[in-house]
């Protein structure tokens, strides 16, 4: 046996002794005396200074101790057998600084760097020479196998896009028949409407599912934001790997389900017609009237497309069925592991699966691992594994009170996992397509409140329930009352008063939180006051829409407008609005059938339709509508989450929108409304920046400084957020 080789310290690390930290690959099993040990697992051996660590591959500590005198420990050698905390360990090795702080010494074989699919010199295929590579039996299986294994459009021709050929390793792996590879071309048809972000789209896809970005793993994320063609870029990968392959030209998938919001299912129906038209692919849709077992009887159809609550309802009879792919629209809604959908999709047997989501995935790291985890189990290790190597030192680094070490090891773990994520997500933005689309214009419209509205506004202010919440006597939910209280009244006065009346009725009225909340509200309200009859003038920003839609049917007759709430019953106000001025319009809401909602999309978009104005509820048009028939949006309130309020945005601003688009924010000044607004934007860093979806006010939460902040009303100032800004203007040029 050669001498085992010592490890010494490096030159960088000799300054203080407390101050080494030195780390060594090990293995380790329960203390005895046999002479023969019966090793358990491997683990990383952390020295610094006097005292160590031991972790196993999963980054859960398994040994500490102390007590090695410094000179042992500054010179350790492989093959050494050390004791920590009952468990003997033998040294196999060193592991780099760099390799310890990105993770990359823990699990997954070694991380980022060996997931990528390598080039590196594999096994040939043996190809008798003295025999045609295509196996042929007749002169009509000749001619059928020579034209299959030509590419199925010319690779030569301009502006084609042809896929990238699969390296010795991928043909190793997956051509174990040893045919001869050829170029996979995208459709000469799709390709010429594909904008240049989507052709790299369908590339990153289609590399993606064939495993050619990550060793062994078939999966991807497409995160593009809203309006950046998402879909189009699916139905092209969908139709060239029912088509082609890289050997032989053989297909590659024989069946696809698309599992996707059920108000998007019939989107999805018109895409493929449109992109495809309906004889080169069958497509089927579940419905009520079409039952998946129609699909798992006929041989004709190719893709099946269906709503996440079809699809629990129908499980067992897809599962019946051999999917080669599988694709995900709006994905960001199986980041729970625990939900039934998620379950439900897990179980099916397909390797290849696609997210499609226009949020950004990577916000909060336990749904970042739930989303990562479908698509490409395995790769980031168990969740376990996953908390301690990744979420918990990336958490503590965002921490203020965290130290140096600790940011400098939570942003190298962040990088390597950016890294390794980074092979199988792609998220572009909006940017990609701008010069595409005509001018955007954004408008902030802060409206003065009504005198109706200050004085009840001052009358909430003053209730013993805000006084409680500022005091820190209340429930946790109590300051959501409240807040949801300032909201609808900062919408119109006629709200506060109906839920006033709804709760008097209730008969837990006088036990309720609510009562503490609305107590002598009705007496600032003027006796005959019936809601039904509310007026303009009653809000201010009624009063500011009402001047606003005239000015834009006096000014832009031939366009229309999106107006856009969050509360239904607001909704209702505007509905009532647009009546008394004789405007035409359409509404969707959370009530409105899912069936009839792409109808009625179809209907405002399209250039024979008479409707002025299209009322939406954000909740229920949050998802992939496209509403580029109208060029004006206004946003009637305003949310907690901004995302909300971009993703109502996106929804005029988009692909296909023939007019300059005008977008006006509706803010009540000087009140809750501009607090949410200034929260929004530093949220943002004024970037445009979109937080994760599930935040929402439900889910947070404020220190009594920020409440206070948040219930006072500024009566003085025209608008606290021009005040904020220290502008040198009067800021006197406003309306309302």
């Amino acid at each position: 046996h050669s001498a085992p080789k010592e490890i010494t310290v490096s030159k960088g690390q000799e300054e203080k002794p407390d101050s080494l930290v030195k780390y060594f690959s090990v293995v380790w099993c329960k203390a005895s005396k046999k002479k023969h040990k019966k090793w358990e697992g491997d683990a990383v051996l952390i020295v610094k200074g006097k005292s160590f660590t031991l972790k196993d591959l999963e980054g859960k500590d398994i040994g500490r101790g102390t007590g090695y005198k410094l000179k042992e420990l500054e010179k350790i050698e492989e093959g050494q057998t050390m004791m920590i905390g009952g468990k003997e360990i033998e040294v196999m090795g060193i592991i780099s600084p760099d390799d310890f702080n990105s993770g990359r010494c823990f699990q997954f074989g070694g991380g980022c760097s060996a997931v990528l699919s390598s080039s590196q010199a594999a096994k040939k295929c043996f190809s008798n020479p003295f025999k045609s590579v295509c196996k042929l039996s007749s002169k009509e299986n000749k001619q059928n196998s020579f034209q299959n294994c030509k590419p199925r459009h010319d690779p030569y021709a301009p502006d084609s896009l042809v896929m990238l050929r699969p390296d010795k390793n991928h043909q190793w792996l997956f051509n174990k028949t040893c045919f001869p590879v050829v170029d996979v071309v995208i459709d000469p048809h799709l390709v010429y409407y594909l904008r240049p972000h989507q052709k790299e789209g369908v590339i990153f896809l289609y590399e993606c599912v064939m495993g050619m970005r990550v060793n062994g793993r078939c999966g991807a994320i497409l995160a593009d934001e809203m309006g950046l063609g998402k879909t189009l870029q699916c139905i092209s990968l969908i139709w060239t790997l029912q088509c082609q392959g890289p050997y032989g030209g053989k297909p590659i998938i024989k069946k696809t389900l698309i599992v996707t919001p059920g108000s998007l299912v019939n989107n999805w129906r018109k895409e493929f017609q449109k992109w495809l038209g309906i004889e080169r692919i069958k497509i089927f849709t579940v419905d009520q009237d079409h039952k998946v077992e129609e699909f798992t009887k006929s041989p004709f159809y190719s893709v099946l497309i269906i709503s996440y609550e079809m699809l629990l309802r129908s499980l067992d009879q897809i599962k019946t069925v051999k999917f080669d792919l599988l694709i995900c629209d709006e994905g960001h809604r199986l980041k729970n592991s625990a939900i039934k959908t998620t379950t439900a999709l897990i179980s099916l047997s397909c390797e290849k699966r696609i997210i499609l989501t226009g949020t950004p995935v990577q916000n909060d790291l336990q749904e970042f691992f739930t989303l990562i985890d479908f698509v490409n189990p395995g790769i980031l290790g168990s969740l376990s594994a996953y908390r301690k190597i990744y979420e918990e030192p990336i958490i503590i680094s965002r921490q203020p009170s965290a130290s140096e070490e600790e940011r400098k090891l939570g942003e190298q773990r962040a990088a390597e996992l950016t890294c390794l994520t980074g092979l199988f997500i792609l998220r572009r933005t909006q940017e990609v397509i701008n010069k595409y689309l005509p001018p955007k214009i954004e408008n902030v419209v802060f409206c003065r409140p009504g005198a109706l509205q200050i004085e009840l506004y001052r009358q909430l202010l003053n209730s013993q329930a805000v006084r409680f919440c500022l005091q820190g006597l209340l429930e946790n939910t109590s300051h959501l009352i409240c807040i949801g209280a300032l909201k609808k009244l900062c919408n119109h006065p006629c709200l506060l008063f109906g839920s006033i009346k709804e709760k008097e009725s209730n008969s837990t009225w006088d036990e309720s939180e609510e009562r503490n909340l609305y107590e002598g509200l009705m007496n600032v309200f003027p006796g005959d006051y019936n809601p039904i009859m509310f007026t303009e003038e009653e809000s201010g920003k009624l009063q500011v829409l009402s001047k606003l839609l005239a000015v834009i049917r006096e000014l832009r007759p031939a366009e229309k407008v999106v107006l856009v709430s969050n509360y239904t019953r607001t909704l209702d106000i505007l509905q009532e609005v647009c009546k008394r001025h004789g405007y035409t319009y359409t509404r969707l809401d959370g009530q409105t059938p899912i069936s009839q909602r792409q109808k009625i999309v179809d209907g405002f978009n399209s250039k024979y339709s008479s409707d002025f104005i299209f009322l939406l509820s954000s909740k229920a048009g949050g998802v992939g509508l496209n509403l580029i028939g109208g060029s004006h949006l206004i946003l009637y309130d305003i949310d907690w989450n901004p995302a909300t309020d971009i993703q109502a945005m996106s929804r005029v601003w988009r692909d296909g929108q023939k007019h300059p688009v005008h977008i006006y924010r509706l803010l009540t000044t000087g009140t809750i409304e501009e607090k949410i607004y200034q929260r929004q934007i530093s949220k943002q860093g004024l970037s445009g920046a979109v937080v994760d979806l599930a935040k929402t006010s439900d889910h947070i939460q404020f220190s009594v400084e920020e409440l206070k902040n948040l219930f006072t009303l500024h009566e003085s100032s025209h608008c606290v957020t021009h005040d904020l800004l220290d502008c040198e203007c009067t800021g006197e040029n406003h309306t309302g």
